[in-house]
């Protein structure tokens, strides 16, 4: 009975996503954007983002970015979650636009926090593919945001419609990285931050569960395999047989341990099967079943078929992908040449 009153309280809260209708298009000239701006607002989320943005200036947009995450992700599959979070740490720093890309001394990409994401060459592979047929309109930031999606949805993910028109960021800077939530932190200081995009307790919980793929380094997890509170011993929440199969598997930083144990390559609702047998990897996957305020969401998530959390996961990622976005109304922003220089500035 209990489950059903949560399965019930979970479909109650579901939303639709939230995506502009307008018509904006680029200027002439394409690129654009100089002037300067070290912070810019968060909000508001609706902006002039279109569904259709570039169906007459770039018809084979998101055909390019389809082909070309299939082309990579084939010679190497974790390039799929390794897009995923990759967006994660571009919309968690100063929004989603394309700042994470940007690749000079003092940037979030040169940022230790950053060191370990991967795809920037394959992004770049994408915006030089399609400058040969529509230079100077497409921006590095909505080239991520195009191949996020691709990459979950050839893994089996949910598909979500991406409305396009962001421009890229001129700045970025390696002190921002710390505002991207970290494997470490407590729900209320993860609540916090994703209230401050925007997004709520069920965008928490729902954006977790991409740990349903990819992989954790085990640096991120020893301090709770060797030393959890100082007490040079485990973390007790974590299931002893589990517990005992990370210590053999992590025994250095640079391994990396599925975090989703059981099913690492499906997109599934494993991952919060996973949580309530307490086998969380990380230090906030363990805190998600904790937690009263969100335990109740993840077992809904675990006993309701895949389909609820897959049809959930595209409203939580339409959403997110509309956080902190600049456009050509904001005069802030351009399209860059090339995704990891400033066509603007000199560094």
């Amino acid at each position: 009975m209990k489950s059903a009153v949560v399965s019930v309280f979970v479909l109650v809260i579901l939303v639709a996503w939230p995506v502009s209708a307008g018509k904006d298009l680029p200027g002439e000239g394409g690129y654009g954007g100089d002037e300067e701006e070290d912070t810019k607002s968060w909000f508001p989320l609706d902006n002039l983002l279109s569904l259709s943005y570039y169906d007459k200036i770039c018809p084979n947009f998101e055909k390019i970015v389809d082909t070309k995450v299939r082309e990579w992700t084939k010679t190497d599959p974790s390039l799929g979650p390794a897009l995923l979070r990759l967006l994660f740490h571009d919309c968690g720093v100063t929004g989603c636009d394309a700042s994470i890309l940007l690749d000079h001394k003092g940037s979030e990409r040169r940022s230790p926090a950053s060191k370990t994401l991967r795809g920037f060459e394959l992004i770049e592979d994408i915006k030089s593919e399609i400058e040969k047929s529509c230079p100077g309109l497409v921006s590095c930031a909505d080239i991520l945001t195009a191949a996020s999606r691709s990459a979950t949805y050839q893994l089996g993910g949910p598909y979500w419609p991406n409305a396009y028109g962001r421009r890229d960021s001129t700045n970025s800077y390696a002190r921002d990285v710390e505002k991207v939530p970290s494997g470490r932190r407590d729900i209320t200081g993860l609540l916090e931050t994703f209230q401050s995009y925007g997004l709520n307790i069920l965008d928490l919980v729902v954006l977790s569960g991409a740990h349903t793929i990819g992989k954790a380094y085990c640096g991120t997890i020893q301090s709770r395999l060797y030393n959890f509170n100082a007490t040079h011993g485990t973390d007790p929440s974590i299931d002893p047989k589990y517990a005992d199969f990370l210590r053999r598997k992590c025994r250095w930083a640079s391994e990396t341990v599925y975090l989703d144990a059981m099913t690492p390559v499906v997109f599934d609702n494993q991952y919060y099967i996973n949580l309530q047998k307490n086998m969380g990897v990380l230090t906030t996957d363990a805190e998600l079943v904790k937690d009263p305020r969100t335990a109740p969401l993840v077992k809904a998530f675990a006993e309701q078929p895949p389909q609820m959390f897959r049809h959930q996961f595209a409203v939580s990622m339409a959403k997110l992908v509309n956080v902190g976005v600049i456009t050509g109304e904001d005069r802030t922003g351009e399209i860059r040449r090339v995704c990891s220089k400033s066509n603007s500035k000199r560094y």
